[in-house]
């Protein structure tokens, strides 16, 4: 395991799970392609956005463009950012076992594919919602629905998923870009974060704002930062790690049992 803080040997992630009494992760994409799910902000990603759809990722998840072009919209969404098959993968059930403990606190995650609660997490703070509860948007309707609905094309008219009870439009209720982040989420995280004396952040550049802007909120004992490639806070780091998160996490809970 790669590990690093400057001239002083580093703490294991272990040990520092171990010695914590209040743990919050904070998790991005990278958590979730371990399980298969790829980053569409990835240069591959990118690239076949524009080459199957004409736009970027940014573009196609936009609020314009599920105003404006709703059935592009759906079929990229559902292209691309859902998968049934998907997971979890040894990040995810192991916070699920260190929650279960009484280790993590909370999660926080960037990701909308629900993998943490099916590992069995409960405290889980979704940043940019869930595919798994589509809603109705008709006024006075808001009808709740399951991604299995939403998936079924024989509820949609256009290209577009429509509610059974008005007729409008049921989305994923997911943050696309130019949308607000949901005010109670993000003030869970804050809250969560500021209260830790252990946050552990994984799988994510810590380039996307407002989210990434929480980390500013801690001001516990030790920071530790999971991902292949640098970010703006190793230098502010207890503890950087550039493995995969799954076989840290693996690792990690291997030596607190023992």
């Amino acid at each position: 395991m790669t590990a690093s803080t400057g001239a002083t040997m580093a703490p294991s992630l272990a040990d520092l799970l171990a010695d914590s009494k209040n743990t919050v992760f904070f998790g991005g994409a990278g958590v979730s392609t371990e399980s298969g799910i790829p980053d569409f902000r990835s240069e591959t990603g990118l690239y076949s956005a524009k080459e199957q759809y004409g736009y970027p990722p940014e573009v196609l998840l936009s609020i314009q463009m599920l105003e404006h072009d709703p059935a592009l919209f759906f079929k990229y969404y559902t292209e691309n950012l859902i998968d049934l098959t998907a997971k979890p993968n040894p990040a995810h059930l192991a916070l699920a076992e260190l929650e279960k403990q009484g280790k993590m606190a909370a999660v926080i995650t960037q990701n909308i594919d629900g993998l943490h609660q099916m590992a069995g997490s409960q405290n889980v703070i979704e940043l940019h919602g869930s595919n798994w509860r589509p809603y109705c948007v008709g006024l006075n309707c808001d009808e709740r629905y399951t991604l299995d609905y939403l998936l079924d094309k024989s509820h949609w008219v256009d290209g577009v998923p429509t509610c059974e009870k008005c007729g409008s439009m049921v989305r994923p209720d997911v943050v696309l870009y130019g949308e607000m982040l949901d005010d109670d989420a993000m003030y869970s995280a804050a809250k969560a974060i500021s209260e830790a004396d252990l946050l552990i952040v994984a799988g994510t550049s810590l380039a996307v704002y407002p989210a990434a802007g929480l980390v500013s909120n801690f001001s516990g004992r030790n920071l530790v930062l999971i991902n292949k490639t640098p970010t703006a806070l190793d230098n502010h780091a207890d503890l950087v790690i550039r493995e995969p998160v799954g076989e840290v996490f693996a690792q990690a809970l291997g030596s607190v049992e023992s």
